[in-house]
C-alpha cells in the first residue's frame, strides 16, 4: 500500500508518489504580503506540473467581518469567518466548497508547497487537517528543492478539474479563539509561542498592526528558525532540542501558536510535529486580532 504523508514530504518521495498512481493533488501557495498578486504571477511563470494555485487572500482567508444581510441562513453561516485578524479563517464549510470546486476529494493525498520557506503553504496544510483530512504534507524545501533536483516546471494556467464533493470530517487540529487565550493567560495549561521576528515581538517596531508588543508571557520563536541553510526543515532531533530549550520544561501539549495574522505561526506548529512534540493548538486571529481590543493586555519587554 502506498504510504501516506502527514508532515513533510521530500522531492524524491513526491516523485515516487506521482509514479504510484495514488490519487494526489499538489497545491502551490506562493504569496507576497506586500504584493498580493505577485504569488499568482510567480505560479503562472513556473509551477509543478498539475499544481492548483491556492491564493492566501481569496481561497485560504475569509472576507473581514460578519456576513452581510440577505441570502439564506445556511449561506450566511458558511460565510461567517472562523477567526478574526488580518487573515481570518473561512468557515470549514466555505473551505470545503473551495476544495470541491478545484476537484479535491477525500481519498487524495495533498502536497502543498510555496517558494517562501513554507510560510504560506503551511496555512493550507493546517486548514486541511482542521477540515479532518490527515493526508496532507508540505514539500520540504518548496519549489526551490524541486527545481534543484531537476524537477520539471510548467507555466501558464492548468486545465480545470471536475468538481468533487469534499466531505468535512471532525477537526484533527485545535483552533483557539482570542477569548480562549485570554481565559488561560498566565495559567500552567497554556504556553503562547509567537512566531514573529524578534523586533516585532519585543514591540520595537510594528509595520502591520496598530499596536506594538506581544501577548503577556508569550515566548518568541521566529518561524524562519525552523529551516536550515538549504531551505529545508531542520532534523527532528535538532527541532526537538530547540523547542524543548524554548519551553524550559513547560509541557509541549500546552503550546498555542500565534504570529501576526495566523499564517507564519504554522511553520512552528509543523516543526513541533516533525520533532514529535505535537500536535499543538493555533490561535489563528493572532496578534492582529488580539491587539484590536484595547481591553486585552499587551507586553513590550521580553518576559523574565
Amino acid at each position: 500500500m502506498t504510504a501516506s504523508y502527514r508532515t513533510l514530504i521530500s522531492v524524491a518521495e513526491l516523485q515516487a508518489l506521482q509514479a504510484s498512481g495514488r490519487p494526489l493533488m499538489v497545491f502551490d501557495c506562493s504569496f507576497d504580503l506586500m504584493q498580493p498578486s505577485a504569488g499568482e504571477q510567480q505560479y503562472l511563470q513556473a509551477h509543478l506540473p498539475g499544481a492548483v494555485y491556492a491564493h492566501l487572500d481569496l481561497h485560504l482567508s475569509a472576507k473581514h467581518g460578519a456576513p452581510g444581510a440577505g441570502g439564506t441562513q445556511v449561506a450566511a453561516e458558511a460565510d461567517r469567518p472562523a477567526s478574526g485578524g488580518r487573515h481570518p479563517l473561512p468557515s470549514r464549510e466555505r473551505f470545503a466548497m473551495w476544495l470541491s470546486s478545484v476537484g479535491f476529494a477525500n481519498n487524495m493525498q495533498a502536497v502543498v508547497y510555496d517558494r517562501n520557506g513554507a510560510n504560506y503553504c503551511g496555512r493550507l496544510w493546517w486548514m486541511l487537517q482542521w477540515a479532518g483530512h490527515a493526508d496532507v504534507a508540505v514539500l520540504d524545501g518548496g519549489l526551490q528543492a524541486w527545481q534543484s533536483t531537476g524537477g520539471a516546471v510548467v507555466s501558464g494556467v492548468e486545465a480545470a478539474h471536475f468538481q468533487s464533493h469534499f466531505r468535512l470530517q471532525p477537526p484533527l487540529r485545535e483552533l483557539r479563539t482570542a477569548s480562549d487565550v485570554l481565559a488561560r493567560l498566565g495559567t500552567p495549561g497554556q504556553v503562547v509561542v509567537d512566531a514573529r521576528a524578534g523586533a516585532r515581538y519585543r514591540g520595537e517596531v510594528e509595520p502591520l498592526d496598530p499596536v506594538a508588543g506581544h501577548i503577556p508571557g508569550a515566548l518568541n520563536r521566529p518561524f524562519a528558525d525552523n529551516l536550515g541553510s538549504d531551505g529545508r526543515f531542520k532534523s527532528p532531533a535538532v527541532l526537538r532540542a530547540e523547542f524543548e530549550g524554548l519551553l524550559g520544561g513547560r509541557p509541549a501539549a500546552s503550546v498555542v501558536h500565534q504570529c501576526g495574522s495566523g499564517v507564519s505561526a504554522i511553520p512552528n506548529l509543523l516543526a513541533m510535529e516533525v520533532a514529535g512534540l505535537g500536535p499543538t493548538a493555533l490561535f489563528a486571529g493572532s496578534w492582529s486580532e488580539w491587539c484590536s481590543d484595547p481591553s486585552r493586555p499587551v507586553e513590550k519587554s521580553a518576559p523574565a
